[in-house]
């Protein structure tokens, strides 16, 4: 089992409340969203894991049973270009849940005109597979935000 945590600070909202169809559709996968405190910070990895996909905006990680979580900063966060965003990682990275991936400005994201909530998205799972999903309240990087059977 694959226990997921939160890659930021902030509220648990759920991915119904996301506001973008791919997301609140659960057509990537299923899992939950948080908004982030809006402060500049860093998003830690939400599992040990490979760093297999790296933007500026959004980055996969798999865990040793296959499991890939993705992180996405922000909704319509690739148009900014990466600006705002530092990689602090390498793509093909061996990473520990908790240690920072991405350093990036929500605030700054929200000036440029987008949404600074975060998906944190199980790829290629069914909803029934993740159990104690968080989809209210306050949430601190590293609390867990569901388990994936």
């Amino acid at each position: 089992m694959t226990t997921v945590t939160s890659p930021l600070a902030g509220r648990a909202i759920g991915l119904a409340a996301v506001p973008d169809p791919v997301f609140s559709g659960a057509m990537v996968g299923p899992g939950t969203a948080i908004d982030p405190v809006r402060e500049p910070g860093e998003a830690v990895s939400p599992v040990d894991g490979v760093i297999v996909s790296l933007h500026p905006h959004a980055f996969v990680v798999v865990d040793a049973e296959g499991h890939g979580v993705l992180v996405h900063l922000g909704i319509d966060t690739v148009q900014l270009n990466g600006e705002g965003f530092e990689l602090l990682v390498n793509k093909g990275d061996t990473v520990t849940r908790g240690q920072a991936v991405v350093r990036w400005n929500p605030v700054a994201v929200e000036e440029a005109g987008k949404s600074a909530i975060c998906p944190v998205v199980a790829l290629e799972a069914t909803a029934d597979s993740l159990s104690g999903v968080v989809e209210a309240g306050d949430v601190k990087a590293g609390e867990q935000l569901f388990s994936w059977q």
